[in-house]
């Protein structure tokens, strides 16, 4: 190995321990290049080296105007797995978090009620959630459930605890699959704020009906994913002749 493949394999150990200790969180902007040189002991040229090294590696960023930023870490759905956000994370090996922004009990929309396979006006239980990584916030999410259904839910701490979890645990529904589909949209003002995103910047909305093991529908939701922080994956099959 050569001096210079050395220097730039040293400045790439030291970036990802850093970056593997939080030094920079995800979405920060790194040091300028020369400051960045000069913290690593490394030229800028050797430095770009190991930079480009962990952009490749989806660890970084690069913003022409901006620099170089920490990449977010996302989180998607296994091909053809039911999973709430909680597992999702936790099989990454990521920390959930969840802030419950209200919990209300309503009548339904018609259009609830329709997907809900209920009367209209019938009682609901919605519950709106701040979802995050590691306290990075990551998604913004709307629930709404059948209160004859999960009516325990209403005086539940589901702060930090997987939806489905509770279900099971506190309802005796257990869910089974998922009708779901995903959009992309510009993030209005006040989920922006708690995204912590400008204005107008790109979202993905994830819309769902849940259902349980005898193929009844146990909730309807919403979900705002940061553009950044998910992935949706899907296997698709050509029909055979």
């Amino acid at each position: 190995m050569s001096t210079n493949e050395s220097a730039a394999a040293l400045a790439y150990a030291k970036l990802a321990d850093a970056l593997r200790r939080g030094v920079y969180p995800e979405g920060t902007r790194l040091p300028g290049e020369r400051d960045l040189a000069a913290q690593v002991g490394v030229s800028r040229m050797t430095l770009r080296q190991a930079l480009a090294r962990l952009a490749g590696e989806g660890q970084l960023e690069r913003s022409a105007q901006r620099g170089w930023f920490v990449a977010r870490r996302m989180v998607g759905e296994p091909p053809s797995v039911l999973q709430s956000f909680t597992e999702m994370a936790r099989a990454r090996g990521l920390r959930p978090t969840s802030r419950v922004l209200s919990t209300t009990s309503r009548p339904a929309t018609p259009e609830e009620a329709q997907r809900l396979g209920m009367a209209e006006a019938s009682k609901v239980l919605e519950v709106r959630r701040l979802r995050g990584l590691d306290d990075a916030p990551v998604c913004l999410d709307t629930t709404v459930l059948a209160a004859d259904r999960a009516g325990a839910l209403a005086d539940a701490d589901l702060t930090d605890r997987s939806l489905y979890e509770a279900l099971h645990t506190l309802c005796g529904v257990t869910v089974a699959r998922s009708s779901y589909t995903v959009q992309a949209h510009a993030v209005e003002r006040e989920p922006a704020r708690l995204l912590d995103l400008p204005v107008g910047a790109p979202v993905l909305v994830g819309s769902e009906v849940t259902y349980d093991t005898d193929d009844l529908p146990v909730l309807c939701g919403t979900t705002l994913y940061r553009g950044d922080a998910y992935r949706f994956q899907a296997d698709l099959y050509r029909p055979l002749s």
